[in-house]
């Protein structure tokens, strides 16, 4: 499958943008240089999570293991183009897996562990996966057990491959496989005769907007491979770094910021899952972790906790991204004061490329809040796509373009890290120029218009623990409850997750309506557990403008007055 029409790709290799490397080129290239440098390393808690004993791989075994899964790939019938769907923590086998997955040119199609089969049958489906990849137990589920009971609900599912002990029967078990003369043939018969190209479909990352329905946001390896020069160069990584990655490797911040530059660099990569504080600072303790990235509010409770932070020998840490929620001159300083750089990072799994840094930032107040504009003149650009990028903001009620400071509008964006667009053609992500419509709202704060600063997030997304959740979803579910009139989803925000999910709610006449009603509705639908409302507001009705739009940002200025208060209520279920 390919990303790019043949004259749009060939632009991109004229443009300088793609420079011929994919994924398995990559990752080749990093092998062959360091075949004995630790490569891989899982966490601690490895055994909860997902069964087994923690794992430390070299590049050398990497290699070889990864050549086992892609054979038995092989085996069950994967080939060229074919989508394989991943349900995996972090663990040393996803990795693995991703290897394997594109080297024998097929497509990866990552799910977050908490997916259950109200998202996995409907967006595997439409995928159109033959093959799904996961283990015999993830958190105490049988998920191997679980993915094969939904296999006659998606059609084109053939084969599902397990990690694990007591593998189901007919799962193919790929743990202790390796390659023997013959399936090292086969091997070499297919990569031979299946090269993979920049044009290609690497993954399928999965992302919710304002509409119920999640799209699939198609990368190819050249489009991957423009997303890593921020990633990469911003950071300023090298082969020489440890990389602790606590974000889930299913979308543009795992798969983008860690996994796509651990291949790339030949680094180690260090796994973590679920985030455990204790945890995270024992591994950058244990193994010198050089960079890593964490939620603003992780990292200000760490300042705060003086004597925690003293625990721990972090003295290794040299850089730490951040993003998702507004950063802080004092997180920014505190960590600097400690010889350590924040990197300030807004982006999409569409390949929105916005990164502050202390080149193209010095100021730590100005980079708690600002971003440079991409493509605008006069910074110190760490980032080679910087000013191969074009941005302008567009008001969204009259498609004027802003040049105004002050005033908000929609950010749109062109440029190699841009992704080709959503599975099906579903959506219409391009303006009438080629911008891609970001959703999310900035203004420019001076009228050089050097920065951008960010307003509100148009598409209405809830980001709970670093996973987006569609209000649009949560309200069609919630609206089937037969005692509910109308409801609005929003995003109440929190310390440690950055948000929960809330929901105000308009009960039908004389009905009397809890939480737990709400929550046992959509259990038995099947909804993923990180989805459920953990707060309910009855209201009489919800604010609306006078063309009947639900305002949203009242329901949201209401939950955070609310908290502000000195004597808030807690009204989160439990």
């Amino acid at each position: 499958m390919k990303a790019f029409a043949p004259e749009v790709a060939a632009g991109y290799f004229a443009n300088g943008w793609w420079d011929g490397s994919t994924w398995v080129s990559r990752v080749r290239d990093s092998i062959d240089r360091n075949p004995r440098r630790i490569s891989l390393i899982d966490p601690p808690n490895r055994t909860a999570i997902a069964g087994g004993v923690p794992r430390r791989l070299t590049w050398f075994e990497v290699d070889a293991e990864a050549d086992a899964i892609a054979l038995q790939l092989l085996r069950s019938g994967v080939g060229a183009g074919d989508v394989v769907a991943v349900q995996l923590p972090n663990i040393v086998e996803l990795a693995l897996t991703y290897v394997a997955i594109v080297r024998i040119g097929a497509i990866i199609s990552p799910f977050p562990i908490q997916y259950r089969e109200h998202e996995l049958v409907d967006l595997a489906g439409r995928a159109g996966a033959t093959a799904f990849v996961t283990a015999t137990n993830i958190l105490g589920r049988p998920n191997a057990a679980a993915i094969q009971a939904m296999q006659a609900e998606i059609p084109t599912l053939r084969h599902v491959l397990a990690f694990g002990d007591a593998v189901p029967a007919g799962a193919v078990a790929l743990d202790g496989s390796t390659v023997d003369a013959d399936g090292r043939a086969l091997l070499q018969a297919h990569y031979a005769g299946h090269p993979v190209e920049p044009n290609d479909i690497a993954t399928i990352c999965w992302t919710s907007g304002t509409e119920s329905t999640p799209k699939g946001v198609l990368r190819s390896h050249g489009g991957w491979g423009a997303v890593l020069c921020t990633t990469i160069e911003s950071p300023g990584m090298t082969a020489e770094d440890v990389l602790l990655c606590t974000f889930p490797m299913v979308n543009a911040g795992g798969v983008g910021g860690m996994f796509g530059p651990w291949l790339s660099v030949g680094c180690t990569l260090v796994l973590h899952h679920p985030f455990a504080l204790d945890i995270f600072l024992q591994q950058i303790t244990d193994h010198r972790v050089t960079y890593t990235v964490s939620p603003p509010a992780v990292l200000t409770q760490l300042l705060v906790a003086e004597d925690l932070l003293n625990t721990y020998d972090l003295s290794s840490l040299r850089a730490i991204g951040s993003g998702s929620a507004p950063l802080t001159p004092f997180l920014i300083e505190g960590w600097e004061a400690r010889g350590v750089e924040v990197i300030n990072f807004f982006g999409s799994n569409e390949g929105l490329p916005l990164v502050g840094d202390r080149s193209t930032i010095p100021d730590p107040t100005e980079r708690s809040v600002y971003f440079p504009n991409f493509g605008a003149a006069g910074f110190d650009w760490r980032v080679s796509t910087a000013e191969q990028t074009k941005s302008r903001l567009v008001d969204v009620e009259t498609g004027e373009v802003i040049s105004q400071a002050n005033r908000p509008g929609e950010l749109r964006i062109s440029g190699p890290t841009i992704f080709s667009g959503y599975l099906g053609g579903q959506g219409d992500p391009f303006d009438e120029h080629g911008y891609y419509r970001s959703g999310d709202v900035f203004e420019y704060p001076d009228a050089d218009r050097r920065y951008l600063r960010y307003v509100d997030r148009a598409k209405d997304l809830i980001i709970r623990g670093g996973v987006n959740i569609s209000p649009a979803e949560i309200e069609a579910l919630v609206q089937s409850h037969p005692k509910v009139a109308e409801v609005a989803a929003v995003g109440v925000p929190d310390e440690v997750l950055g948000e929960r999910v809330a929901v105000f709610v308009v009960p039908r006449h004389g009905q009397h309506l809890e939480l737990s009603e709400i929550i046992e509705h959509l259990v038995t639908q099947r909804v993923a557990k990180f989805k459920l409302p953990e707060r309910l507001d009855v209201v009489g009705e919800l604010p609306r403008n006078p063309i009947g739009k639900v305002l949203k940002r009242d329901l949201r200025e209401r939950l955070r007055a609310e908290q502000a208060a000195p004597s808030a209520p807690a009204s989160y279920a439990n």
